[in-house]
C-alpha cells in the first residue's frame, strides 16, 4: 500500500492535482451555508440538567437575559439626579424601548427589547401609602423633573423601595441602571451597537457604560469570530515565511501552503455541509490546522533537501524520502488524530466538534501530503530546482543555527546532569502552579481590562451590588398523599379555631363543630379508599359539605359555620400556595439575610421584600414596620394590593 500511494503521486501528478482541486472546490462551495452560534451556554448540551432547570426557570417566572445600561455622573454634586441627567436616561430609555426588528423566521412578529418588562425610572412603579390602611402604585418617574427638588424627590422614593435601592439607583445616587430584557440573548450585540450609536449623540458629563452577561458573551463571540478571521491569515503568513527562511526555494514551500489551505478548506466545508453550526470552538479549526497540516510537508522537503542532487534526479530522490518517511508521517499523523478525536468522548457538544474534524482535518491533510508533495515535486521542472538541495548550499553546515545546534548538543552531553535536575526543579514547580489553578468562568474577565465591557463591569460594581444575576429557586415540596401526620395537625388547627371562639362567646358553636367533625370524617374516610388518597380532595370536600350547611344554617349558627367556612378554606389554601405562609417567607427573608454575608451576593431581592414594603405603607411608612404579617390572609391581600398598579406581572418574576 505504501509503494502504491507513492508511485500513484510519482507516476500521475496531474490526476492528482485535479482531484484535489475538484474536492476542494466542492467542499469550499459549502461554505457559504454557514451558521454562526456565538452563544456559549451552547457548550451544554440540550438535555444536560443544569440547562434545562435553567431554561425551565426562566419560563416559569417569565425572565429573561438582560443588558445593563448603567448610567454615571460625579461631576454634579447631585450625581445622576439632577433635571438633565435624568431627561437624557428618560430619552435614552424611550430609545432602547424602540430596539425591536422583525423576526428573522416570522416576519409577524418583533424581536429585541422587551419594552413593557424594562426597569428604569420612568418604567417602575413605586409603592407608597394612599391613605388609612391603603397604598397606591405610582411610576417613580412618569416624566423628566423640571427642578433638582423634583430630581431629589426621585431619587428619595426610589431609595425608600427595597426592591429598587442598589438596584436601580446607587446609595450615593452618583449612579443609575437601566435593564433591558431581550427577546433572545443573541440580539445582545445589536442592542448594545444601537446604544452606543445613541449615547454618542448625548453632550454632558455622564458617563454611560454597557454591560450584562448576554452582552459580554455575545460580543465575545462576535470578537473572538473576527480575531480568528486576523490570526488564522497572519497564521499561515509565518509559517510561509519561515519555511522561506529554511529552505530558500519559493516555488516548492508553496506546497505545504497549498496543504494547508486544501485541509482547512475541506474540513471546515464538511463541518458546514454537514450541519453543524461554527461554534466559538470550531472556529479555531484553522489555527489548529496550519500547523499541523504542514508538519509532514516540512519534514519531506528537509530530507529532500538534504538527499537532492541534480544526478539523483526528481523521481528518485522524492520516492526515496517519502519509502523513508511514509511510516514516521503515518504514526505522527494517527497518533495527532486520536488524541483530538478523544475530546468526541467529552460531554460538551462543540468540543465533541472540534475534537472530530481537527481529527479529519489531519488524516486529509496526511493523505494529501503523501499525494500531493510527490505530485507537485514531479510537475517541477529540473531548471526550477537548479541550487537546491544541500549540495547547492555548502555554507549551510557552517551557518549560524547548525553552530548554535553544535553547541547546544554538546552541551546536553557534557552537563547532562545538571540539566536534569534543573528540568526536575522546574517540573515541581510545575505540579505546584497546578494545584493553583483557577479556573476563570466569568466571560466578563475574558478581556482585558481596556475593554468597555471590563471597565463597565468594574464601574458600576463600585456603585452596585453586582452586574449579573443568578437565580435562586425556593421551591416548596408539598405531598398531598394523605397521612396521619396532616389528620393529626387538622385536629389540633380546629381545636384552637374552637378555643378561640370559645372566647368570642360564639352562639351555636357547639353543634357546628361536633358537626364539623363529622363531615370531615366523612371526608377522610372517603380518600382513604381511594389508591391515591389526597389531602386536597379531603379539604375540598369537606369544605363543600360545610358551604352546604353555611346555606341552611339558623341565626344562632350561622356565624360558627362562617370562621368554619374559612378555616377549612384556609387550610386549602395553605396546601396550595405554601408561598402564602408567614413562617416560610420569615425562612426566605432570613436566608437573603445569610447570602448578603457570603460576600459574593451584593443584593438580593424576593417576594418577602413586596410583602415588606406594603406591610410598611399600609401602616405608618416607618422602617420598623417592614416585616411579615402574622397571618397567611394578610399575606395573600398584600400581594393582591402589590398588583394593582400599571405592572401587575411584576410580581410573577418572584413567584409563580
Amino acid at each position: 500500500m505504501r509503494e502504491r500511494l507513492i508511485q500513484i503521486g510519482v507516476r500521475h501528478p496531474k490526476a492528482i492535482l485535479i482531484i484535489m482541486v475538484l474536492t476542494t472546490l466542492v467542499c469550499g462551495a459549502m461554505i457559504p451555508l454557514i451558521r454562526v452560534d456565538t452563544d456559549p451556554e451552547n457548550m451544554l448540551s440540550e438535555d444536560e440538567a443544569v440547562r434545562v432547570f435553567h431554561n425551565l426557570t426562566k419560563e416559569r417566572f417569565n425572565l429573561h437575559d438582560i443588558v445593563v445600561v448603567g448610567v454615571v455622573n460625579n461631576e454634579d454634586p447631585d450625581g445622576v439626579f439632577n433635571p438633565d441627567s435624568l431627561k437624557r436616561i428618560y430619552e435614552l430609555t424611550q430609545y432602547a424601548a424602540g430596539l425591536q426588528w422583525p423576526d428573522k423566521d416570522d416576519s409577524t412578529k418583533q424581536v429585541g427589547v422587551i419594552e413593557h418588562d424594562i426597569i428604569a425610572p420612568s418604567t417602575v412603579e413605586n409603592i407608597e401609602q394612599g391613605g388609612p390602611n391603603q397604598i397606591t402604585l405610582r411610576w417613580l418617574m412618569s416624566e423628566p423633573p423640571a427642578t433638582r427638588a423634583e430630581a431629589q424627590s426621585i431619587r428619595a422614593r426610589a431609595m425608600n423601595s427595597p426592591l429598587l435601592a442598589d438596584t436601580l439607583v446607587s446609595e450615593d445616587g452618583k449612579a443609575l441602571c437601566i435593564y433591558l430584557p431581550l427577546t433572545s440573548k443573541d440580539l445582545s450585540h445589536d442592542v448594545y451597537v444601537a446604544l452606543k450609536d445613541k449615547i454618542a449623540t448625548f453632550t454632558g458629563p455622564e458617563k454611560y457604560y454597557i454591560t450584562g452577561l448576554p452582552v459580554a458573551e455575545d460580543t465575545f463571540g462576535v470578537e473572538m469570530f473576527i480575531q480568528m478571521a486576523i490570526s488564522a491569515p497572519l497564521a499561515m503568513a509565518v509559517i510561509f515565511i519561515l519555511m522561506l527562511m529554511f529552505f530558500r526555494k519559493l516555488v516548492l514551500v508553496i506546497s505545504p501552503m497549498i496543504i494547508a489551505m486544501v485541509a482547512v478548506i475541506t474540513t471546515m466545508g464538511l463541518l458546514i455541509g454537514t450541519g453543524h453550526p461554527v461554534h466559538i470552538m470550531s472556529s479555531m479549526i484553522p489555527i489548529f490546522l496550519m500547523p499541523i497540516a504542514v508538519v509532514d510537508s516540512v519534514h519531506i522537503l528537509s530530507e529532500f533537501f538534504d538527499r537532492y542532487t541534480p544526478q539523483l534526479g526528481r523521481e528518485k530522490a522524492i520516492s526515496n524520502v517519502m519509502n523513508h518517511l511514509f511510516m514516521p508521517m503515518l504514526y505522527t499523523s494517527l497518533t495527532s488524530a486520536a488524541g483530538f478525536l478523544s475530546l468526541a468522548l467529552t460531554p460538551i457538544p462543540p468540543v465533541q466538534v472540534f475534537g472530530v474534524y481537527v481529527a479529519l482535518g489531519i488524516l486529509i491533510a496526511w493523505i494529501w501530503t503523501v499525494l500531493f508533495v510527490p505530485a507537485y515535486v514531479m510537475l517541477l521542472s529540473e531548471k526550477r530546482l537548479a541550487n537546491f538541495g544541500a549540495g547547492g548550499h555548502h555554507e549551510a553546515h557552517t551557518g549560524l543555527l547548525p553552530r548554535i545546534l553544535a553547541r547546544l548538543g554538546q552541551a546536553t552531553y557534557n552537563y547532562a546532569k545538571p540539566i536534569l535536575i534543573v528540568f526536575a526543579l522546574i517540573a515541581a514547580v510545575a505540579v505546584y502552579g497546578v494545584t493553583r489553578i483557577q479556573v476563570n468562568d466569568n466571560p466578563v474577565k475574558w478581556f482585558a481590562k481596556s475593554h468597555p465591557i471590563r471597565q463597565a463591569d468594574i464601574e458600576l460594581n463600585k456603585h452596585f451590588g453586582g452586574t449579573y444575576m443568578a437565580y435562586l429557586v425556593i421551591d416548596a415540596q408539598t405531598t398531598d398523599t394523605l397521612d396521619k401526620s396532616f389528620e393529626t395537625s387538622l385536629d389540633q388547627d380546629l381545636s384552637q379555631l374552637r378555643d378561640k371562639l370559645q372566647k368570642e362567646k360564639l352562639t351555636g358553636l357547639d353543634a357546628a363543630f361536633t358537626q364539623a367533625k363529622a363531615l370531615l370524617t366523612q371526608a377522610l374516610d372517603a380518600q382513604r379508599t381511594q389508591d391515591k388518597p389526597s389531602k386536597a380532595k379531603v379539604l375540598k370536600q369537606w369544605d363543600d359539605s360545610i358551604k352546604k350547611d353555611l346555606d341552611k344554617a339558623s341565626d344562632d349558627t350561622f356565624d360558627a359555620w362562617y370562621e368554619l367556612d374559612g378555616f377549612a378554606q384556609l387550610e386549602l389554601q395553605k396546601l396550595e400556595q405554601p408561598l402564602k405562609d408567614p413562617d416560610l417567607l420569615r425562612y426566605l427573608s432570613g436566608l437573603q439575610a445569610y447570602v448578603k454575608k457570603l460576600g459574593v451576593v451584593g443584593k438580593s431581592n424576593a417576594v418577602t421584600d413586596v410583602v415588606k414594603t406594603v406591610h410598611r405603607e399600609i401602616y405608618d411608612g416607618k422602617q420598623d414596620q417592614a416585616t411579615i404579617p402574622d397571618k397567611f390572609t394578610t399575606v395573600g391581600e398584600f400581594l393582591t394590593q402589590a398588583q394593582s398598579g400599571h405592572r401587575p406581572d411584576d410580581l410573577w418574576h418572584l413567584v409563580t
